[in-house]
């Protein structure tokens, strides 16, 4: 494996080895049913903020290059806290928005992942297709898969293959 040339502050390495997409769920938007205008700006609530603020700490150790979210207010919000942090932009990609077409998120992930680690922020529907196609090339997943609200699935990435999964949970 190819040794990691830079800590991941936003900066290219030379050598990227093992890549990773931190495959987050957007945080707490409250009751979508309450919310009474357009659901792309519907935000977090006091507790989505407290997790995206959590995300932080939760992810101080890893390798960041990008981070990129849906267009939707929620999952922008979710990463803004990180990218301050990280003097990284939010670059919003309506390929991690809720009902986008799974093929075409999962192939960009993988152009994407081959570069350089980034974080991704996303819905719940997109979450598990990403999953299952991770699944489909070859890696072990655990039977109950999970993806609470601002938690996060680690997805590693070399040589042009997924080769592993692990999930942390929401921050408190």
């Amino acid at each position: 494996m190819a040794a990691l040339v830079e800590s991941g502050q936003g900066g290219a390495p030379e050598t990227l080895g093992v890549t990773n997409v931190y495959l987050v769920r957007h945080a707490h938007a409250g009751d979508r049913q309450a919310w009474s205008g357009p659901d792309e700006r519907r935000p977090l609530s006091e507790k989505g903020w407290r997790q995206a603020r959590g995300l932080v700490d939760l992810l101080a150790s890893e390798r960041i290059d990008r981070n990129v979210s849906s267009p939707a207010l929620r999952c922008v919000q979710t990463v803004e806290p990180l990218a301050e942090a990280r003097h990284l932009p939010v670059e919003e990609d309506a390929r991690l928005l809720e009902g986008h077409d799974l093929r075409d998120t999962v192939s960009w992930l993988e152009g994407e992942v081959a570069l350089r680690s980034l974080v991704a922020c996303t819905h719940g529907d997109i979450v598990p297709g990403v999953l299952t196609a991770v699944e489909a090339a070859g890696v072990s997943l655990p039977a109950e898969r999970r993806w609470a609200k601002a938690s996060t699935w680690v997805l590693e990435f070399e040589d042009g293959h997924w080769t592993r999964a692990r999930y942390i949970p929401p921050p408190d």
